[in-house]
């Protein structure tokens, strides 16, 4: 079990170190669309809006109805913005600069 836990650690380190090897938004697209499945890529970019339209003081039921996701979804974004070291909150931050 300890050398699974090593070989995915390992694996999300890689995966990390490519992204960050991204150097333009058309080829960062063209790697999350290989990356992920069409409703993996379009969840994230979902999850993204709802970031963007809770750091705007939207309530969850209208960031559920504008943007189609559930409330579950929108609480459970809520609930990792909310986090002290939230990673959603350091790249909405930075985005905003």
């Amino acid at each position: 079990m300890k050398n699974k836990e090593n070989d995915t650690r390992k694996s999300e380190k890689d995966l990390i170190q490519a992204i960050l090897s991204l150097e333009s938004i058309e080829e960062s697209r063209e790697f999350f669309e290989d990356l992920c499945t069409p409703a993996e890529f379009e969840a994230m970019a979902d999850r993204w809006l709802v970031v963007q339209k809770l750091s705007k003081g939207l309530s969850y039921r209208e960031i559920a109805k504008e943007t189609g996701v559930s409330v579950t979804t929108v609480t459970r974004v809520a609930r990792c913005l909310n986090r002290e070291n939230s990673g959603y909150k350091k790249i909405y931050e930075r985005v905003l600069k």
